[in-house]
């Protein structure tokens, strides 16, 4: 029997968000727990997944369009059923036209938003969305965008590809189901398309066909080639992150505690674990850091607050995020309740949700929570800086690089290896004493590390 898939809350908070691409096709059936749909939020993907079998008899909205959580999507049905009547059955089920559904579709950034654009110019027309309709065909189970109605592929109308590898191929305009996948089960991966680019490129025919269409626009939208500029548009997460950080500035007075630890301990306990891991899990002085903040944080519990209009929350576990550096930009998985993790679980988690991170499959849930944030900087040679607060975060560590110095001990100078750290604190729950206290214990902590094993 045909029922109605809605798109689903996929955030706290949030009231809609793009649907960034179908995984079934129309008329496809699937299997329960197959993922339907990618959904997009400001910094995260989500799979909806299938809650019994089925086919996808029609999708409502096309790739790339923003939606209301709670909006019909598409039109599902029993394994192997058919419709013959499609507009009879939507007027049944009480949701309107597939094309009326993707007339106004917002893309998920501008980039795309000028790829969609390119094709629907015409010297005539004077807007590229009115002109859009007329242009596809009047049959309404059709979405206008091509890539939510793949023909049937080489596996049975299923096209298994990462997230990133779809996203490169649609902005390089090619067909995902051409592409041979080289991962397990012919999975689709992010070489596969750039093999492909890398075909399409060499192919002797490929520019003599394209080169009339680009004198053909008068008005190109990028930029002229010696303009001595590229105007990137902005994706969804770099304007989400610029829209929380320059929040966290305004509403968020910072102030910022430093110190220098000595880190020959910290170093030596990095290098033993690792050698008695023998390869297992390897631990970074991050992961060592990450372990000294939770521990801080059950000792100093004044920290481990976050600023709430009627109140400061206080929390009970230490859950800390990591930041993440991707090809989208920055993310900040949150650890759960790291004070009770031993140091190699808690290593093999944060990679674990790094590498989740890079590839796009992060749960929203998963970026929600925790009162303090660890940066770190030091890979690339930075000795010291300071971040900005992830809001609703009370703070953020920035770690800097570990560098030989020379050092004073017992009155002597002394070779020694450093490390500095910035703490950026809100000051409306936490005090400067408090940051001060806080930070005394994380460096009592590193500078004596073998007690992050206790």
């Amino acid at each position: 029997m045909p029922r109605v898939l809605r798109m689903p809350s996929v955030s706290a908070n949030a009231t809609e968000a793009v649907l960034a691409e179908w995984l079934v096709a129309e008329a496809v059936d699937f299997d329960a727990a197959d993922a339907l749909a990618t959904v997009e939020t400001d910094k995260a993907l989500v799979d909806i997944e299938a809650d019994a079998p089925g086919v996808v008899l029609t999708t409502l909205v096309a790739a790339g369009a923003q939606v209301e959580v709670g909006a019909p999507i598409a039109v599902l049905g029993t394994p192997g059923e058919r419709v013959d009547d499609l507009p009879a059955l939507l007027r049944e089920l009480g949701v309107g036209d597939p094309a009326d559904q993707a007339a106004q579709p917002e893309p998920v950034d501008q980039a795309e938003q000028v790829e969609r654009a390119e094709p629907d110019v015409d010297p005539g027309s004077g807007s590229p969305i009115t002109e859009e309709a007329p242009v596809e065909p009047p049959v309404p189970a059709a979405p206008p965008v091509p890539p939510s109605t793949p023909a049937p592929s080489r596996r049975g109308g299923r096209v298994f590809a990462s997230p990133l590898a779809r996203k490169i191929a649609r902005d390089a305009g090619l067909g995902i189901d051409d592409i041979p996948g080289t991962g397990p089960k012919q999975r689709i991966l992010r070489r596969d398309v750039e093999a492909a680019l890398a075909a399409r490129s060499a192919a002797p025919v490929a520019a003599p066909v394209a080169a009339p269409v680009a004198p053909a626009a008068p008005a190109p939208v990028p930029a002229p080639t010696d303009a001595g500029y590229e105007d990137v548009p902005h994706t969804r997460l770099r304007r989400a992150v610029a829209e929380r950080l320059a929040s966290s500035k305004q509403d968020a007075p910072h102030f910022y505690v430093r110190t220098t630890i000595r880190a020959e301990r910290l170093l030596a306990l990095r290098a033993e674990l690792n050698e008695a891991l023998d390869g297992e899990v390897k631990v970074s002085v991050n992961d060592l850091v990450v372990k000294a903040v939770a521990i801080a944080h059950q000792r100093v519990p004044d920290l481990n607050v976050t600023w709430r209009d009627d109140a400061v929350r206080r929390w009970q576990r230490a859950d800390v995020a990591v930041a993440v550096a991707t090809d989208r930009g920055l993310l900040t998985p949150v650890v759960r309740d790291v004070g009770s993790l031993s140091v190699s679980a808690l290593a093999s988690g944060v990679r674990e949700l790094a590498d989740r991170a890079r590839r796009g499959r992060l749960r929203q849930d998963e970026l929600e929570g925790g009162s303090i944030t660890v940066t770190n900087l030091g890979m690339f040679g930075v000795e010291e800086f300071a971040a900005i607060i992830n809001p609703p975060h009370a703070a953020i560590l920035a770690v800097g690089a570990v560098r030989d110095e020379p050092v004073v001990e017992d009155g002597r100078v002394v070779p020694g290896s450093v490390m500095s750290l910035t703490l950026s604190v809100d000051h409306r729950p936490v005090d400067g004493v408090v940051a001060a206290r806080w930070l005394a214990e994380l460096t009592a902590l590193l500078e004596r590390p073998v007690r992050l094993l206790a």
